[in-house]
């Protein structure tokens, strides 16, 4: 993956940058590798830094209205300053740590719908800091979020969208200002008493904490109601537990404690 672009803050005849990933490809608590290229333009120039930073949209609720926005959550700095003669090429090796709560974008392959991730290269150049833009990043499921997600589809439900939002989920371990929920519609047997199931994956280097959400359907006198459901997963046995059953199970005592049916 590729971009070059000229700096806008020095205008014609000033620098480049091209940003290479070696494999835009990665899963949360993993890495991305590449380089940045600074190429010289037709004046010498000094660069008080270079950095990398990973960008998604979030949605944020405020007061009545709800709006999207791109929100940086990760960056490192790669350079200090460094004088970039005319015509010069600065080479700028990265190894970039994708942190453990990075939403997924990618299921089997497939884009996750309403999912945005790129990584964004910054120069500040002579007091104007130039931001990039986005690289695309595919961030692909843990092996233990992909046997909950397994789970769920070997029960009938199908993936809808998915997105981010800003806030924190109650009862877990959090570090990031945001939290991903990825909506599925329910089979035939809990259609005509859940409209969506929701999926919050927190994960932490130990375990992965995993959220459910179920939005009831709301008839034609009463209103719909969510029930909240949580578990942590270890990743050692992970391959150990049945989980089309536990959900199964989770789903079914849920639906007939509170009424759903």
């Amino acid at each position: 993956m590729v971009f070059k672009r000229m700096l806008q803050a020095m205008g014609v005849g000033g620098p480049s940058v091209e940003t290479v990933l070696a494999n835009p490809n990665c899963r949360p608590g993993g890495y991305l590798e590449g380089q940045v290229h600074v190429m010289g333009g037709e004046h010498a120039v000094d660069i008080e830094y270079v950095a990398v930073g990973l960008i998604t949209r979030v949605e944020v609720e405020s007061g009545d209205s709800e709006y999207n926005t791109d929100q940086e959550f990760h960056r490192q700095r790669l350079t200090g300053s460094f004088k970039l003669d005319p015509g010069a090429r600065y080479d700028v090796p990265f190894r970039f740590d994708v942190p453990w709560e990075t939403p997924i974008t990618e299921v089997y392959g497939q884009h996750l719908h309403g999912m945005t991730m790129g990584l964004r290269t910054e120069l500040e150049v002579a007091r104007a800091v130039d931001k990039g833009d986005l690289d695309a990043v595919a961030v692909h499921p843990l092996p233990a979020q992909e046997r909950i997600l397994d789970a769920f589809l070997r029960l009938g439900f199908r993936f809808s969208r998915a997105d981010v939002e800003r806030g924190r989920v109650y009862g877990v371990q959090q570090t990031l200002p945001f939290y991903q929920e990825i909506e599925f519609y329910p089979p035939a047997q809990f259609a005509h008493g859940i409209n969506q199931l929701e999926v919050t994956f927190i994960p932490t280097p130990q375990q992965l904490q995993v959220v459910l959400e179920i939005d009831k359907r709301g008839g034609l006198f009463t209103e719909g109601h969510d029930a909240f459901g949580r578990f942590d997963v270890d990743y050692r046995t992970v391959d150990q537990v049945d989980w089309t059953a536990q959900l199964n199970n989770w789903l079914q005592q849920s639906a007939q404690r509170r009424g759903f049916f």
